[in-house]
């Protein structure tokens, strides 16, 4: 086994590391390539917003494809990353683990690991935590329920002896995420719609829609105060800077559908969020998570037919959350599945299991949480 620290520079090993999922999930049909394009724009320091504060490491490990071939192929890649922000909002000294692909080998495995472990540790940190990626559109956590579904548009999708790979590492559960599904024979208490209306006017609260992209820009800048003024409250989170916040506009302009962004407004002020868009994963899989010279088109045709959302957050301030006010989040989460007759089927995406009332109060509404997702931590030893 041999273990080699990417070169961005190098062509032939960036294609190693980008190509390694397609051989991993050859015989996967609910695998969903990521966007390719994506994907290099993350492997290079130049470009990616997040080396300007940050630093990270890519490692491939290459074996014989046999005892008589002098070649070598890649069997497993895995990325370290050092968040420097996240380090000092948290005052912390940890690392990140992300991208890890590997086949059922774990000698490959372990030789990845120790690789991350000793460059985190090069790097005066103390302790490695992951999956977990470069920004909050990274989906995070190794999946360890709900295999036999497809993954939502930029979750984390793996084989199930990922879990064995990785414990063998000496890693113990941090934290469980779960995805749920809403189907178009959900009955919704009309109850909730009415407490809803009148929490909303009780409290001076209005909903703010966006019918057009030009619209959604605009309202840009609410969804950073928002995460910006609610990160102490979780763990994994740190403050956006105007660059990354940059970055997932862009990918959210053109990903979602307007009108499945809304905004709990008191007055002028952003109190609360509701973000959903269609989901693509389909068209994803087709392309092979390429946009061009023709994927874009296809892309393009799923979101205009798709009837499959993600609710892939949902929010609101801490003072407005007492007393039922998560029934207008409620509310407006099946208005959005309701309200175009084109959408039929939504996933509610990665919920803290931690949040036990909103999980209670899903559940009593029908949402089956047939997916999650497994977070791990483990300290390290200079």
């Amino acid at each position: 086994m041999h273990i080699l620290q990417l070169d961005p520079d190098n062509k032939k090993q960036v294609n190693d590391f980008l190509r390694l999922p397609f051989s991993i999930y050859r015989d996967i049909p609910q695998w969903v390539p990521p966007l390719q394009m994506d994907e290099r724009l993350r492997l290079s320091p130049k470009r990616f917003p997040f080396y300007r504060h940050s630093q990270a490491a890519f490692f491939l490990a290459y074996k014989r494809s046999s005892p008589v071939d002098e070649g070598t192929r890649p069997v497993g890649r895995l990325a370290v990353l050092d968040n420097r922000r996240y380090n000092e909002f948290h005052q912390t000294k940890t690392a990140f683990f992300y991208l890890f692909e590997c086949e059922n080998n774990k000698e490959a495995a372990s030789a990845l690991f120790r690789a991350a472990f000793e460059w985190a540790c090069s790097h005066g940190l103390d302790r490695i935590a992951g999956p977990q990626g470069f920004t909050p559109l990274d989906g995070y956590g190794l999946l360890v329920k709900g295999f036999e579904h497809r993954p939502a548009f930029g979750l984390p999708y793996n084989p199930a002896y990922y879990v064995d790979l990785v414990e063998a590492q000496g890693f113990v559960k941090q934290e469980e995420i779960i995805s749920g599904y809403l189907g178009p024979s959900i009955q919704f208490p009309e109850r909730v719609h009415q407490l809803a209306e009148r929490l909303a006017q009780r409290r001076g609260l209005h909903i703010l829609r966006c019918t057009t992209r030009s619209d959604l820009r605009k309202l840009i800048p609410h969804f950073k105060a928002l995460y910006n003024n609610s990160v102490g409250e979780t763990e994994g989170t740190v403050p956006l800077t105007n660059e990354e916040m940059a970055s997932i506009e862009n990918q959210l302009l053109w990903l979602t559908d307007p009108k499945l962004v809304k905004l709990v407004m008191k007055e002028n002020k952003a109190v609360g969020f509701l973000l959903a868009y269609p989901d693509v994963s389909r068209a994803l899989q087709k392309t092979r998570g390429r946009l061009f010279p023709f994927g874009w088109l296809t892309l393009l045709l799923e979101l205009r037919r798709t009837d499959r959302i993600n609710i892939n957050g949902a929010g609101l301030l801490p003072e407005y959350r007492g007393s039922g006010g998560t029934a207008i989040l409620y509310s407006e989460m099946f208005k959005s599945v309701t309200e175009n007759p084109r959408y039929r089927h939504a996933e509610i995406v990665q919920v803290g299991v931690e949040n036990e009332n909103m999980q209670r109060d899903m559940e009593n509404f029908g949402i089956d949480f047939y997916k999650m997702h497994r977070t791990y931590q483990k300290e390290l030893l200079r």
